[in-house]
């Protein structure tokens, strides 16, 4: 057994329970494992992980370390992760994990400390804070490492920013911006698990309701949409014209956070930017509103001015903070403002993680093969891998789908032919 260090061993059978369960619906990863049990194409590449520590990451683990990967996690937010999982990790599958549900910010870097040590020559990352430690701190690392991939969209705006200021050492591949991640994962994954957190931490009604939508890219779109399911009457609030556009053509209300400030009942952020709910809007709130963020970090919601100007705070239950602002009204805030799908639930279901994490393990692949050819940017995920996972899961769900003829084929690649 490798160092670890998480809450509780002895939570481990449990743990392996629901890693097993999650297992059942991620039958791309089932498939990827098979083929990597015969090939051992990752045999002997040392893979440092910073991901949410989750039944389907475990499950991902797993498929890696089958391919002859070694393999060390860190949690790359301080209250996503399962203790049972993490448990289960190091005694059934033998990972060296490093997370604890609630940890420090201190914890949180020790912990990404603990899986650097182990000289990757790969970072998988959930928010690139394993290529800001390397980047920052680690740079006796940079000669060994390869390349890295990110599955987030924060960390991928944090990724490109690097590579545009020409500080970026290694390639990265953004597998957040494959179609078989971000137009599944984001869109559904978020949105259910956003919603089952919210109701977990509150047990509020959403039907009648009047749900804030602060941004509108694939996962502000997954949540409006559940929210709408729900019985929910959606604003959205947005600063790109044309996904403010979009979320009008969808049949929602838009317009500025402090006007919807006003009239909301439930708030939920997914922009991957800082102090979206600031101080004006909090003051604007009705006595009750529940303030949430679905984006990776908790600087979407401006807490620092909103606990400077509170009268007082108490948490009232789990994951749910109570702060009475000068005017009086309560504000409720979930899950001190981290991503409130993993704080408060259990994150996306596995059968939509089984394509995300797909796409980790075979960009993982692609990287030992090609990284000595690519330059130090980030780079998309391969077509042909994002096209074969969705081959991949249309059989596993069992559908079948029709294909081009000869004919076809030549009329789409033709500039000849017209009416």
């Amino acid at each position: 057994m490798k160092g670890y260090d998480v809450k509780d061993i002895r939570l481990a059978q449990t743990g392996k329970q629901r890693i097993e369960w999650a297992y059942k619906t991620m039958g791309v990863l089932q498939l990827i494992e098979k083929d990597f049990a015969r090939r051992k194409p990752l045999k002997g590449l040392k893979i440092a992980a910073c991901l949410h520590v989750t039944t389907e990451t475990a499950n991902l683990m797993r498929v890696l370390k089958v391919g002859g990967a070694d393999v060390a996690l860190a949690a790359s937010n301080p209250l996503s992760t399962q203790d049972d999982v993490a448990a289960s990790l190091v005694r059934h599958f033998d990972v060296p994990t490093f997370a604890i549900k609630g940890e420090d910010t201190k914890t949180y870097y020790r912990h990404i400390d603990s899986v650097l040590a182990s000289s990757p020559v790969i970072t998988m990352d959930d928010g690139a804070d394993l290529v800001s430690t390397i980047h920052t701190k680690k740079g006796a690392l940079l000669e060994r490492v390869i390349g890295g991939t990110e599955e987030t969209t924060t960390g991928v705006i944090r990724l490109r920013s690097m590579a545009k200021d020409g500080k970026l050492s290694y390639p990265v591949i953004s597998v957040n911006d494959a179609y078989t991640k971000h137009l599944f994962d984001n869109r559904y994954g978020t949105g259910q698990s956003t919603l089952d957190g919210i109701l977990r931490a509150t047990n509020r009604l959403v039907s009648g309701s009047v749900f804030v939508v602060c941004g509108y890219g694939w996962c502000g779109r997954g949540v409006a949409m559940r929210a709408n399911g729900l019985g929910g009457r959606v604003i959205v609030t947005e600063v790109d014209p044309i996904r403010a556009l979009e979320a009008v053509m969808d049949g929602y209300q838009v317009m500025p956070i402090n006007e919807a400030a006003k009239i909301g009942d439930i708030f939920v952020t997914v922009t991957g930017d800082i102090a979206v709910i600031g101080k004006q809007a909090f003051l604007n709130m009705k006595d009750g509103a529940i303030v949430a963020n679905s984006g990776h970090f908790n600087v979407e919601l401006d807490l620092a001015t909103l606990k400077s100007i509170a009268r007082s705070r108490r948490e009232i239950r789990n994951f749910v903070e109570e702060y009475v602002l000068p005017n009086g009204r309560a504000v409720y805030v979930l899950a001190d403002g981290r991503l409130v799908n993993l704080s408060a639930a259990e994150g996306h279901p596995s059968s939509v993680m089984d394509m995300s994490f797909a796409n980790q393990a075979l960009s993982v692949q692609y990287l030992k093969n090609n990284a000595h050819k690519l330059e130090k940017k980030v780079y998309a995920v391969p077509e042909d891998i994002d096209r074969n996972i969705a081959v991949i899961k249309l059989r596993t769900l069992g559908i079948k789908i029709d294909t081009l003829t000869p004919q076809q084929k030549e009329y789409l690649a033709s500039w000849e032919s017209g009416t």
